[in-house]
């Protein structure tokens, strides 16, 4: 494959690329604006947080995978994708520990004033008796909103700082995931029914989320009025969930703590002049959007890039982002046939009599490899007099059409 690396990379993994007999070319300054010219003639792309605008994805002549290496895909027109059916992928939960840990490390700082009590110190001030008025996290209730990954790796953590650990997910109680089931099952936190209940309850709040309509501006005024006073106040995960003012207003009024380590209205790119009133508040610690940058953490998700294209070069697409993950259409024909030439093809050529498409397949093959299930979602119900042509085909061994909910 000929893969373009437009953000940085560890030099490492572009050589086993390479040793894998991929023509890789590596361009980490690259932006929205630049990217458009340097697609070309790329089967992949690798990015960051450059910005994969439709302009870059209509400019491509043989894109047909596009590879997060990272977690967030806001920064990729997944829709422009779709319509010219390139895959998205990312590399979810490689960089979860080194997010929890950070976020760990916000609530420590704030709770003891530590960058303070570093510039006093290179001020030659000593303070003792102010920086001695820390209220400490041990019992304190920590209340975590989204419970994938990072949410799981901070509850495990405050568990073993003696903190009571609380959490809101609907999508996770729902579900209960075996890591969730497990938690729960070892009392590490327990779910909350509102945010409301998660800000009235939380001496401590920290936000693990991605970003979407559900989740943009959900720091807001409304949430706010909920919040304790004097309450620690946490986002590692996208800058577009806050929303800046009320966020400010609720730190002035309610003597709120607050460590953020992504911003609304970041630089593109790694470096640059950043203005932001929130980063600047003295009851504000910022990072630099470096949740995920730890050695350990990059390589982990360097390792799995090379895993998603090893795959794909297989026919799997690992972690895709824009696709349809469950049935789209309210019909299904399931065909056990003989796995000769010519059999699929005839079942087509009796769908297409009657315009159906196909939207959705799926195909196991029975030991042995005589024979096999096909199972096709389709855009309409076959009428009765195609099912029965379908069921007399040669080779066909059963034929059966069923309705099914949509799920979409």
């Amino acid at each position: 494959m000929k893969i373009l690396i437009a953000d940085d990379f560890q030099k490492k993994y572009i050589e086993v690329l390479q040793a894998q007999g991929h023509e890789v070319s590596f361009n980490p300054d690259l932006t929205a604006e630049t990217l458009p010219s340097a697609i070309k003639d790329n089967d992949c792309l690798i990015v960051r947080g450059t910005k994969v605008t439709e302009q870059t994805i209509e400019s491509s002549e043989k894109l047909s995978l596009i590879i997060r290496a990272g977690s967030g895909i806001s920064t990729i027109d997944l829709d422009a994708a779709a319509k010219k059916a390139v895959f998205v992928t990312n590399t979810p939960a490689r960089n979860s520990i080194a997010i929890a840990e950070l976020a760990f490390g916000l609530m420590i700082s704030l709770d003891r004033k530590i960058p303070e009590n570093v510039i006093d110190l290179r001020n030659s001030k000593w303070n003792m008796k102010k920086y001695s008025e820390a209220q400490g996290l041990y019992e304190k209730t920590v209340g975590i909103v989204g419970m994938g990954e990072i949410g799981i790796e901070f509850a495990d953590r405050a568990k073993a700082f003696g903190m009571n650990v609380i959490a809101f997910d609907p999508i996770a109680l729902m579900n209960r995931p075996v890591a969730i089931s497990t938690r729960l099952e070892r009392k590490i936190f327990t779910f909350c029914n509102t945010l409301e209940e998660i800000a009235e309850l939380s001496d401590v709040i920290t936000f693990h989320l991605p970003s979407n309509p559900h989740t943009k501006n959900m720091v807001n005024r409304d949430f706010l009025k909920h919040v304790k006073k004097n309450a620690i106040i946490i986002n590692t995960s996208r800058g577009d969930i806050v929303d800046d003012d009320a966020l400010i207003e609720a730190i002035n009024s309610k003597n709120l703590r607050v460590g953020l380590d992504t911003f609304n209205g970041e630089p593109a790119k790694g470096d640059g002049k950043f203005e932001s009133a929130l980063s600047k508040h003295h009851n504000v610690y910022g990072t630099h959007h470096i949740g995920a940058s730890t050695e350990q953490a990059q390589n982990a998700i360097a390792a799995e890039v090379i895993e998603i294209i090893t795959q794909y070069e297989l026919g799997i697409v690992k972690y895709p982002v824009n696709i349809e993950m469950k049935p789209i259409t309210r019909h299904i024909l399931i065909a056990r046939i003989y796995d000769k030439v010519g059999v699929f093809a005839s079942i087509l050529n009796l769908l297409k009599e009657q315009s159906i498409s196909v939207q959705q397949m799926d195909s196991k093959v029975f030991n042995g490899e005589i024979t096999q299930q096909i199972v096709l979602y389709l855009s309409k119900r076959p009428d009765n007099a195609c099912i029965d042509a379908l069921s007399k085909l040669s080779d066909v061994i059963q034929i059966s059409v069923k309705s099914i909910i949509s799920e979409k």
